[in-house]
């Protein structure tokens, strides 16, 4: 793969010279790491450069119309709220749960594909995009058991790796390939002030010209991020939900196996993967604590993902009332309704062991013990007893 490539293409398809700071050397990072590491195929390099060169063409068509409409950056993004946690914590179903009331703006689908034109500037693309969104589908590797993983629709809400993956600033990446020390970049040397910055022009590009109103942004990897993100978000607000430390390893482990194994040539060393994803879980907690410690720990509202799905109106309720605004009755409605539309394995039984991936539930909860003691975490089947009772 070759960085330059990419960006030349971008460019040339974009009409605008790439004048971001540090993104082109956080793309010949990556792609060198792939070179090195990923082990892809010839299908799977290619596929990776149209993605790397549609996320590129995005963020520069996003400087585009800020050049040409510079009011754009003076859009203001007010107390986003931004919903976070360990991969594999029921991030996307409380994202779910906060697609239900309409105060909030979340991103759609579509957008992370399709970020441009700004829907407020030309409404009647939108239609076209859903559409174009729809055959990407058809056309875009996935792997059996998929739907049974992640929650996924035509029109849903979405989370923000795609326009942290414009500036190649997601620590999902070491999800999709396999970059240890692309991962580590990020965590320790990556500019993710500027990720966010990046990050927060697309927000303002889809939210000109239409109604204000605050979003709502999840990503669990936002979590190693929290205090660059209140540099960008200065009102950001956070909320974090908490699931068995073990468990999560566990279901980041399949997740990763599968999504690495749709585009590398040989098959995929589960026990690598498990030594990847034990790592990558370390670091996000290492963050966690870190902030819990800071100046800004107590403006994370915790929530405990057995009681997430046990009652989320309750919960709910709860979260709501930490941030400051009330729960309508009508929001208690939707989120009801869906709740009953999507019960537990609705969509297929995720299955899977700590086993397959060469690592040990006791060894692993040893390892997270401040965190499980210092958020009042129960081990995965705890969790779920207490909450059906």
């Amino acid at each position: 793969m070759d960085a330059s490539a990419i960006i030349r293409s971008a460019e040339q398809q974009s009409g605008i010279a790439d004048s971001d700071p540090c993104v082109r050397d956080n793309l010949q990072r990556l792609v060198d790491s792939l070179n090195r590491n990923g082990g892809l195929s010839d299908a799977g390099a290619a596929l990776t450069h149209k993605l790397f060169v549609m996320d590129t063409v995005n963020r520069l068509q996003g400087l585009r119309w800020v050049r040409d409409h510079p009011e754009i950056a003076d859009e203001s993004i007010t107390a986003p709220v931004f919903l976070l946690g360990l991969p594999r914590s029921g991030t996307t179903y409380f994202q779910y749960l906060f697609d239900r009331d309409p105060r909030f703006r979340l991103i759609r689908t579509w957008q992370s594909m399709a970020p441009n034109p700004p829907p407020g500037f030309d409404p009647e693309s939108v239609a076209i995009r859903r559409a174009a969104w729809r055959e990407s589908r058809k056309a875009h590797p996935t792997f059996e058991g998929f739907e049974a993983l992640h929650l996924y629709d035509e029109d849903g809400s979405d989370e923000c790796h795609a326009f942290l993956q414009q500036s190649y600033g997601a620590a999902g990446l070491q999800n999709l390939f396999h970059v240890p020390d692309y991962f580590d970049y990020i965590m320790d040397d990556l500019d993710l002030v500027e990720t966010y910055r990046i990050h927060k022009r697309q927000l303002q590009l889809l939210q000109w010209r239409l109604e204000r109103k605050p979003w709502a942004l999840k990503y669990p990897n936002h979590v190693i991020a929290m205090n660059e993100i209140l540099e960008v978000y200065p009102d950001a607000r956070f909320v974090m939900t908490h699931r068995d430390p073990a468990q999560v390893v566990a279901s980041i482990s399949k997740m990763t196996f599968n999504l690495r194994g749709v585009r590398t040539a040989n098959p995929v060393d589960p026990i690598e993967v498990g030594r990847n994803m034990r790592h990558f879980v370390r670091r996000h907690i290492d963050r966690v604590m870190e902030f819990d410690r800071g100046k800004h720990g107590s403006r994370v509202v915790h929530v405990d993902y057995y009681a997430l799905v046990a009652d989320p109106v309750a919960e709910m309720r709860k979260i709501h009332s930490a941030l400051g605004i009330d729960t309508p009755d009508d929001v208690v409605r939707a989120v009801g309704d869906w709740r009953r539309a999507n019960p537990k394995n609705a969509r297929g039984v995720n299955e899977y062991s700590l086993e397959q991936y060469g690592l040990n539930s006791d060894a692993l909860i040893e390892q997270f013990s401040a965190y499980i003691r210092r958020f009042g975490i129960p081990r995965e089947q705890d969790g779920l007893a207490r909450a059906a009772s």
